[in-house]
């Protein structure tokens, strides 16, 4: 086997690189470390026994040695790296694992090609690696880094990986850019960020995901700000953050997420402000189970689901449903439950949340429930109406229920018949013509009385006086208006069906 010839010197190489640069064409792993658990977060300690300038791993990648049937490649741990990591534009045919490192300055890797970066358990100031190109994955699970990280625009054949790393500074000023940014990256397949932690807005509008966003247990912490910046996200399959805690302004308007949008036992908080946005989002479920009472307002406008899991007291005091649709609600609840929910809606009333509520009881076959929003959407647009509009309102909603309670007016009905039949019994009307009139009915009389459609002959030949005349005025006139409010009733459930 025969080494290339690299076209720097390295005469000057101190022993500890002197190590990486040998193991460097077989790939060998240089682990500098004391104890195998040892992270990057003591590196400025270390002294020159594990320090390695970054300008000669630089030239160590874009020139370093090869050796026939051999795979060169980077892979160190425990180091110290100083001065500047610049890799833009630069094509590394080679993998870089630089693990449980410390780096004095932010890695400078913009526009550049790579074959994988692993930076695990590292501690670093920043990373610059917009539109970055990797073929295999990029992972910084368990790295600390105080500074940004840029990735926007990178196209990551394989994985995103960001367990339990922790980005920015807890006292960061607002007006600094986001901590984390990969918007309009086109990442192949997964992004993992389960533990993550984030002082400051996480920036992903416009990404292409292949597979999942897994924020399961993460903590995006941007109290006043946006917490998650995911507008025009597409993902493959789900968006996680399971017992997530949320801290600032969520936003998913415009978001396409075929799979779960899967929010369950998480902490939204956004006190003054919108805590969830999903407006224009297109998803196949929305889980918000067994999540703390959101603080702040939460907009799902114009929103399409397959299934919505929520439950009352999940929602805020603020809700905007305009033109939200959804096919199945769960759990399955009584609609007295559901429906002061609708009264939050920061638009006043809208029709279409109540039919949108309906309509979902009505897909799991619960009619008497559907039934009872229809007939609070009803008394909840006679709210909306002036004063003398309400009154025709009233009366038939006292009566029939507008239709969704026809029982009502049956009720009604009887308890005038037995009225009229227990008066006009104890005392009958005169007849009109005494000789010709029929033989007297009280309840036949009444019933001609209240129904002025059906006739018996008993109301011409008989006529009451005192205060019986001025009963059959009532039973005249409130049978008209049972009559009426009925048809009305009835016509408006004919049109439903």
């Amino acid at each position: 086997m025969r080494d290339t010839i690299p076209a720097m010197e390295i005469t000057d190489l101190t022993p500890a690189e002197r190590r990486v640069w040998e193991a460097f064409p077989r790939g060998e792993g240089v682990d500098f470390r004391e104890d195998p658990d040892e992270t990057g977060a003591q590196g400025h300690t270390w002294g020159p026994e594990r320090t390695l300038r970054a300008g000669v791993l630089s030239a160590l990648l874009l020139n370093g040695p090869t050796r026939n049937g051999q795979v060169a490649g980077l892979n160190v741990r425990g180091a110290r790296i100083t001065g500047k990591f610049d890799l833009k534009f630069a094509v590394v045919e080679h993998a870089i694992r630089l693990r449980a490192c410390w780096f004095e300055r932010k890695l400078l890797l913009y526009g550049s090609q790579l074959r994988a970066l692993v930076l695990s358990d590292s501690t670093l100031p920043g990373l610059t690696a917009a539109t970055v190109s990797v073929d295999i994955a990029l992972r910084l699970s368990c790295c600390r880094i105080t500074g940004p990280v840029r990735l926007q625009g990178a196209r990551i054949t394989g994985g995103l990986f960001l367990q339990r790393a922790v980005i920015g500074m807890p006292d960061a000023p607002e007006t600094e850019e986001p901590p984390l940014q990969f918007n309009h990256a086109d990442i192949g397949t997964d992004v993992i960020a389960m533990g993550l932690t984030v002082h400051g807005q996480t920036r992903i509008n416009g990404a292409t995901v292949g597979g999942q966003i897994n924020l399961d247990d993460a903590r995006l912490l941007a109290p006043a700000g946006t917490a998650l910046h995911a507008e025009t996200l597409t993902v493959g399959t789900d968006l996680r953050a399971m017992r997530a805690d949320l801290r600032g302004r969520v936003n998913l308007t415009g978001s396409r997420i075929p799979g779960q949008l899967n929010l369950a036992y998480a902490r939204l908080v956004n006190p003054g402000g919108v805590a969830l946005r999903a407006s224009s989002c297109v998803a196949g479920e929305v889980w918000l189970r067994s999540c703390p009472t959101i603080q702040g307002a939460v907009n799902l406008r114009r929103s399409n689901f397959d299934l919505l899991h929520v439950t009352p007291v999940t929602l805020p005091q603020e809700i905007r449903l305009d033109g939200l649709t959804y096919r199945t609600l769960v759990p399955h609840l009584p609609a007295d439950q559901r429906l002061p929910a609708l009264e939050r809606e920061a638009a006043g009333y809208l029709p279409y949340a109540y039919e949108q509520l309906a309509a979902a009881y009505r897909t799991v076959g619960d009619e008497t429930a559907a039934r009872a929003v229809q007939l609070a959407k009803l008394r909840r647009h006679r709210r909306t109406q002036p004063r003398r509009s309400r009154v025709w309102g009233l009366l038939q909603d006292a009566t029939v229920g507008y239709g969704y309670q026809p029982l009502r007016a049956a009720a009604w009905l009887m308890a005038l018949l037995v009225t009229g039949t227990l008066a006009y019994g104890l005392r009958p009307p005169r007849p009109l013509k005494p000789g010709e009139a029929p033989e007297f009915n009280p309840v036949f009389y009444t019933i001609d009385l209240m129904l002025p459609i059906i006739g018996f002959g008993q109301e011409s030949a008989f006529a009451p006086d005192g205060w019986y005349q001025w009963l059959s005025y009532v039973l005249i006139v409130t049978g008209w208006v049972l009559a009426t409010t009925t048809a009305a009733g009835v016509s408006r459930s004919l049109q439903r069906q």
